[in-house]
């Protein structure tokens, strides 16, 4: 795996990553592809449940909620990280 890149649970709360690979197949492909996650499409983590999964993304203006499991299956590049 490139080091540039992080899996999308890595990505902190506030900081904006790019999408950059998935590496799952079948129907969960099939599903994330439908939210809208392909390539080049930017991401923003917006907070964690109170149990710390799922995770609540900004994902092109809508709010979408990713379990740890699924989103450690989506390669992004970090573009802004939070101060």
């Amino acid at each position: 795996m490139n080091k540039n890149l992080l899996t999308l649970n890595q990505i902190p709360i506030g900081s904006v990553g790019r999408v950059k690979k998935l590496v799952s197949d079948g129907s969960i492909r099939r599903r994330m592809l439908d939210l809208g996650l392909i390539y080049d499409t930017t991401v923003k983590p917006l907070g964690q449940s109170p149990s710390g999964d799922p995770t609540a993304y900004e994902i092109r203006g809508a709010t979408i909620a990713l379990r740890s499991e699924e989103a450690s299956q989506i390669l992004v590049e970090l573009i802004q990280h939070k101060k």
